[in-house]
């Protein structure tokens, strides 16, 4: 099954619908505080700097952008102009988020953004990509030395033998191994990130569709 998200024009021709907020998956305001409401339980303050991967049309942004200091948030995506569409028409105040801050990025590269990031977020990123992304983005974002910690959802599956089969999840989604929306095991999530230097725990908070938190902090011990 294709990803939609890699379709050619897929984004174009949401935009021009005006669905940039229904093509990042839909319950916008519930899923918006949802992420900054873990944020804060992370310890998101004012004065930090978030990266928020994955960010479309800036769902988590619109909430974000009021709450830091100016210039302290930033954003990744596939596609930028979903993105800028978010600024447009989502953010209270735009003039408080330049839009240079808002960089494309499919690879999970993270190119031109500041040593300055101190926390990352990846909501609902994950499910819709294979575990190489994961890993990407976590031996990527190792090179930030100021970064206390990563945040990023997946779908689970109990066990192997389960995952090898479509598993519908709490909330009802179903999910796969080999197609997206993917599930992975948490042994999966412990392994990739061991191997690119953090430290993972699980969050027991509940999520919408049943996705799975997990904070990753880094190993420099």
């Amino acid at each position: 099954m294709t990803n939609p998200y890699e379709t050619v024009g897929f984004y174009d021709a949401a935009i021009l619908a005006g669905r940039h907020r229904e093509i990042v998956g839909g319950r916008w305001d519930e899923t918006g505080r949802v992420q900054m409401a873990v944020l804060k339980d992370a310890g998101l303050l004012p004065h930090h700097h978030l990266l928020d991967i994955g960010a479309g049309a800036l769902r988590l942004g619109c909430k974000a952008v009021p709450y830091l200091d100016p210039g302290h948030y930033w954003a990744t995506d596939a596609s930028r102009d979903i993105m800028l569409a978010g600024h447009r028409t989502e953010l209270p105040d735009p003039a408080r988020l330049d839009p240079a801050q808002l960089i494309e990025d499919a690879r999970f590269d993270f190119p031109g953004l500041p040593e300055t990031i101190t926390h990352a977020i990846a909501f609902a990123v994950f499910p819709h990509l294979t575990m190489a992304h994961l890993r990407r983005a976590l031996t990527n974002l190792s090179r930030f030395e100021r970064l206390e910690m990563f945040l990023f959802t997946v779908f689970l599956a109990p066990d192997a033998r389960t995952a090898m089969q479509p598993y519908r999840q709490p909330d009802g989604v179903v999910t796969h191994d080999t197609r997206a929306p993917y599930h992975i095991l948490a042994d999966d999530v412990d392994h990739l990130a061991r191997l690119s230097g953090w430290q993972v725990t699980r969050s027991d908070v509940m999520l919408p569709r049943g996705q799975v938190l997990f904070i990753a902090r880094p190993d420099r011990a």
